[in-house]
Order: structure tokens, then sequence, then C-alpha cells
């Protein structure tokens, strides 16, 4: 999402939730004019039949975007004059994942007195906690940590930095959150600040997983890793190859009927499947890295 305002939606008619995924990912990267935001929303809970909404600055660029998806039924419409953080605040409940609770400002006086609590607003980058991906990522975490102590941990695709924040204060060790979003970095590090990580989160603007930073840092003891499936399964490999021997891989973003497909390419590159984890219709994954082997009695000894 960008900084400026959205003065109009374009409305997609309700569609299966595969349809409504790809027409998401069309609005947010593959169109000339690209939206500000989109979300996809359940309209028959029965039919399972999601509307896929795209918020544009201005009722030219949402009828661009209109007449390139070329669907029958879609509508604009101005977007009413409110303050939709505001808005979008006050329908926010705290949560609670494990030993973890997220929370906006507006519920700051609920944050319990034990375990992590985490205060995030809605705002200019994805990732509150309220989403069934990263609150499934927080509950992997909080399993993990009860028996693994990751020291090198990177948060790829950090959003608003939630999960980044949650492991830098759960194991206080250093996290690399990356995004390939500027403008998710900036609202990373200032949660980071604002959640007492500052000195923990270290961000970075990256498409995937191509920069020096990334590859100086590595391997990661613990990858947490909630973008979308597509992209999910074009880094099995490079996430494969960042990740320590014994490491683990937290992967989400992804739908229950996209779990095969995603789980068979990291299976390809040899890691192996610790659990799956389901909230509603989302998926999240846990993979580790099988530990290398050890030499044997005549292996790097120069025999011959």
């Amino acid at each position: 999402m960008t900084g400026d305002t959205p003065r109009f939606t374009l409305t997609l008619p309700a569609c299966p939730l595969a349809e409504a995924e790809a027409r998401s990912e069309t609005l947010e990267s593959d169109l000339r004019i690209a939206a500000l935001a989109v979300a996809i929303n359940e309209t028959d809970e029965a039919g399972s039949l999601w509307e896929t909404v795209g918020w544009f600055a201005g009722e030219a660029e949402a009828k661009a975007a209109r007449d390139a998806m070329n669907i029958v039924g879609a509508v604009i419409a101005p977007v009413p004059g409110v303050d939709w953080v505001r808005r979008s605040l006050e329908g926010l409940a705290p949560v609670a994942a494990g030993r973890f609770f997220l929370h906006g400002s507006h519920d700051r006086a609920t944050a319990r007195a034990g375990g992590i609590s985490l205060e995030i607003d809605a705002g200019t980058a994805f990732g509150t906690g309220h989403h069934g991906t990263t609150a499934g990522c927080l509950l992997a975490l909080d399993r993990i940590l009860k028996c693994e102590t990751p020291q090198r941990i990177m948060d790829l695709g950090c959003g608003t930095g939630v999960l980044a924040i949650a492991a830098a204060r759960a194991t206080r060790q250093a996290v690399l959150a990356t995004d390939i979003d500027p403008e998710a970095v900036r609202v990373t590090l200032a949660n980071a600040r604002a959640n007492g990580a500052g000195h923990l989160v270290r961000g970075l603007a990256a498409p995937g997983l191509k920069h020096r930073a990334i590859a100086a840092a590595a391997p990661f003891d613990l990858i947490l890793a909630n973008i979308l499936a597509r992209p999910l399964v074009a880094l099995a490999q490079g996430l494969s190859d960042v990740l320590a021997p014994g490491g683990l891989l937290v992967l989400s973003g992804l739908t229950a009927d996209q779990i095969r497909w995603v789980a068979a390419a990291y299976r390809n590159r040899g890691l192996t499947p610790v659990s799956t984890g389901l909230i509603g219709h989302w998926a999240t994954l846990v993979f580790r890295q099988p530990k290398r082997k050890a030499p044997g009695p005549n292996e790097g000894s120069g025999a011959q």
C-alpha cells in the first residue's frame, strides 16, 4: 500500500477462493495501475464464494483496472469520507496465540500481565495478527520455542513486523525482517521500537532473497515466511539454501487446498514436514532442514 488516500473501490463479483486469490494478485501486481490495497471477503460461506475488492486513489485508476480485468459485474464506488484506520481498529479484538497477545492501541488496557503482549495497529502495511495466516505463524512459533533456541532468525515478507517482533521479544535474538515494500519495512521498524524490540529487529527492503545482506546473515536457524503460495513455491530452492542444517521453516499465506502443492515443493528440496496447522481456510506449514550427515571414518582425511 502506498501513502495515497483510497477514494474509489473496485469490487469484483463473488467466485471460488482460488479464483478470488488470482484476481487479488492481478490487482496487486500484474496491472499497469496496481491497487493501493486489495482484500478478499467471503460472501457465501455455504457456497465458499469470495469477492475481491481493490482500493484506488482515483476513479480513473479504478476504471482502468476494471477495463483491464474485463470481468462482468465489476462495480466501482466512491469511498465514504471516514477514518478507515479508526474504523478497522474498532472491529479488531485482541488475539491470543500461545504466549503471544496482540492488541491495538485502542485495547491497550486489555494487555495481560503474563506472556508477550504486542501492540500493532492497522495502518499502511499488512499484518495485525488477526489474519489466520499471521495467527497460525505465531502459534507455530510458540510451539517451536518450547523446545528450540534459534539464534539466527529471518522474517521474510514482514508486513507490519508482527512475526519479527514476536520472535525478537521471545528469543532476545536479532531478527532480520525483509519485505519487497519499503513502506512495510518502515512500519516494521517503527512497530519494533514501539514494542521494545527496536535494538533487535533489522529491516531490509529486498525482492525475495536477492540481497547481499541476506546472504551474509545466512544460514538461518529459523525462517518465518508469511507471503502467498505462488512465491513460496518459487522461493523453495532459495529458502532451503539459506536454512541452516537442522533449521526450521514456517510457511503461511496459503489456503488448505494449496497445502499439497506448496509442501511438495519443499519436500523435493529435501526438507522434512514437521507440522500443519489450519485456522479456517488458512494453513501454516513447518519444515525442518535435515542435519548434515557426519563424515565417515575415511571421509575428509585424504585417504584414497
